[in-house]
Protein backbone atom coordinates (compact mmCIF):
# COMPACT_ATOMS: atom_id res chain seq x y z
CA UNK A 1 0.00 0.00 0.00
CA UNK A 2 2.70 2.04 0.68
CA UNK A 3 2.56 2.89 -3.42
CA UNK A 4 -1.07 3.70 -3.40
CA UNK A 5 0.21 5.98 -0.62
CA UNK A 6 2.64 7.47 -2.68
CA UNK A 7 0.61 8.25 -5.45
CA UNK A 8 -2.41 9.34 -3.40
CA UNK A 9 0.18 11.74 -1.71
CA UNK A 10 1.14 13.12 -5.72
CA UNK A 11 -1.98 14.26 -6.10
CA UNK A 12 -2.38 16.75 -3.32
CA UNK A 13 -1.99 20.38 -4.92
CA UNK A 14 -0.81 23.53 -3.25
CA UNK A 15 -1.37 24.82 -0.72
CA UNK A 16 -2.74 21.55 1.04
CA UNK A 17 0.87 19.61 -0.02
CA UNK A 18 2.83 21.82 2.86
CA UNK A 19 0.25 20.95 5.49
CA UNK A 20 2.39 19.12 8.70
CA UNK A 21 -0.13 16.36 8.55
CA UNK A 22 0.62 15.68 4.76
CA UNK A 23 4.10 16.56 4.68
CA UNK A 24 4.39 13.92 8.09
CA UNK A 25 2.18 11.54 6.10
CA UNK A 26 4.96 11.64 3.18
CA UNK A 27 7.85 10.97 5.30
CA UNK A 28 6.46 8.56 6.42
CA UNK A 29 5.69 6.92 2.85
CA UNK A 30 9.70 7.51 2.20
CA UNK A 31 10.72 5.98 5.14
CA UNK A 32 9.15 2.64 4.41
CA UNK A 33 10.49 2.98 0.73
CA UNK A 34 13.84 3.10 2.17
CA UNK A 35 14.52 6.54 0.54
CA UNK A 36 16.84 8.03 2.96
CA UNK A 37 18.30 11.35 0.94
CA UNK A 38 14.63 12.28 0.11
CA UNK A 39 13.32 11.82 3.60
CA UNK A 40 16.03 13.51 4.71
CA UNK A 41 14.74 16.81 3.15
CA UNK A 42 11.22 16.68 4.31
CA UNK A 43 12.48 15.84 7.66
CA UNK A 44 14.28 18.96 7.33
CA UNK A 45 11.37 20.69 6.20
CA UNK A 46 8.95 19.71 8.90
CA UNK A 47 11.74 20.65 11.22
CA UNK A 48 12.06 24.22 10.54
CA UNK A 49 8.07 24.28 10.13
CA UNK A 50 8.08 22.73 13.26
CA UNK A 51 10.99 22.98 15.48
CA UNK A 52 8.84 22.08 18.80
CA UNK A 53 7.84 18.49 17.88
CA UNK A 54 10.83 16.10 18.87
CA UNK A 55 9.88 13.35 16.62
CA UNK A 56 10.88 15.93 13.29
CA UNK A 57 14.24 16.05 14.85
CA UNK A 58 14.64 12.41 15.74
CA UNK A 59 13.45 11.16 12.32
CA UNK A 60 15.43 13.95 10.39
CA UNK A 61 19.02 12.37 12.12
CA UNK A 62 17.79 9.07 11.28
CA UNK A 63 17.43 9.78 7.35
CA UNK A 64 20.60 11.68 7.82
CA UNK A 65 22.56 8.61 9.07
CA UNK A 66 21.12 6.57 6.44
CA UNK A 67 21.99 9.34 3.83
CA UNK A 68 25.16 11.24 4.61
CA UNK A 69 26.72 10.08 7.89
CA UNK A 70 26.47 9.45 11.66
CA UNK A 71 28.10 12.66 12.30
CA UNK A 72 26.03 14.72 10.29
CA UNK A 73 23.34 12.83 12.22
CA UNK A 74 24.56 13.60 15.54
CA UNK A 75 25.11 17.30 14.61
CA UNK A 76 21.52 17.38 14.28
CA UNK A 77 20.37 15.76 17.36
CA UNK A 78 22.94 17.91 19.82
CA UNK A 79 20.84 20.70 17.99
CA UNK A 80 17.21 19.00 19.39
CA UNK A 81 18.44 18.56 22.29
CA UNK A 82 18.92 21.77 23.11
CA UNK A 83 15.32 22.60 22.46
CA UNK A 84 14.14 19.13 23.95
CA UNK A 85 16.21 18.45 26.90
CA UNK A 86 14.08 15.68 28.54
CA UNK A 87 13.66 13.66 25.17
CA UNK A 88 14.87 10.23 25.97
CA UNK A 89 14.45 9.16 22.11
CA UNK A 90 17.13 12.00 21.39
CA UNK A 91 19.44 10.85 24.47
CA UNK A 92 18.90 7.58 23.26
CA UNK A 93 19.92 7.93 19.99
CA UNK A 94 22.58 10.00 20.74
CA UNK A 95 24.05 7.25 22.79
CA UNK A 96 24.16 4.87 20.20
CA UNK A 97 26.01 7.67 18.05
CA UNK A 98 28.69 7.80 20.71
CA UNK A 99 28.63 4.03 21.20
CA UNK A 100 29.41 3.79 17.43
CA UNK A 101 31.74 6.42 17.78
CA UNK A 102 33.65 4.47 20.32
CA UNK A 103 32.87 6.44 23.32
CA UNK A 104 31.49 4.57 25.58
CA UNK A 105 31.40 6.40 28.76
CA UNK A 106 28.88 9.30 27.06
CA UNK A 107 27.40 6.67 25.60
CA UNK A 108 26.19 4.82 29.23
CA UNK A 109 25.97 7.90 30.36
CA UNK A 110 23.18 8.95 27.34
CA UNK A 111 21.52 5.67 27.68
CA UNK A 112 21.31 5.78 31.18
CA UNK A 113 19.56 9.33 30.80
CA UNK A 114 17.05 8.31 28.35
CA UNK A 115 16.12 5.07 30.50
CA UNK A 116 16.02 7.62 33.59
CA UNK A 117 13.61 9.28 31.09
CA UNK A 118 11.53 6.43 30.09
CA UNK A 119 11.81 3.14 31.79
CA UNK A 120 11.23 2.03 28.40
CA UNK A 121 14.41 2.32 26.72
CA UNK A 122 15.92 -0.18 29.04
CA UNK A 123 14.74 -3.06 26.79
CA UNK A 124 16.02 -0.80 23.56
CA UNK A 125 18.86 -1.09 25.36
CA UNK A 126 19.39 -4.85 25.50
CA UNK A 127 18.74 -5.09 21.72
CA UNK A 128 19.67 -2.12 19.45
CA UNK A 129 22.97 -3.18 17.49
CA UNK A 130 24.30 -0.04 17.73
CA UNK A 131 24.72 -0.62 21.59
CA UNK A 132 26.44 -4.04 21.31
CA UNK A 133 29.86 -2.70 22.49
CA UNK A 134 28.43 -1.37 25.44
CA UNK A 135 26.65 -3.85 26.52
CA UNK A 136 30.32 -6.40 26.10
CA UNK A 137 31.84 -4.36 28.43
CA UNK A 138 31.47 -5.41 31.84
CA UNK A 139 32.29 -2.27 33.72
CA UNK A 140 29.87 -0.17 31.38
CA UNK A 141 26.71 -2.33 31.52
CA UNK A 142 23.31 -0.09 31.00
CA UNK A 143 21.14 -0.80 33.76
CA UNK A 144 20.34 2.25 35.92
Amino acid sequence: MVAEAAAELAQISAPDNDALDVIAVRLAVLQEQQNWPAAQQIAAHYVRRSPAEAAGWVTWAYATRRSESLAAAEKILLEAEQRHPREPTIQFNLGCYACQRGDLVTARSRVARAIALDKKFAAAAATDPDLAPLRSEPNLRTES
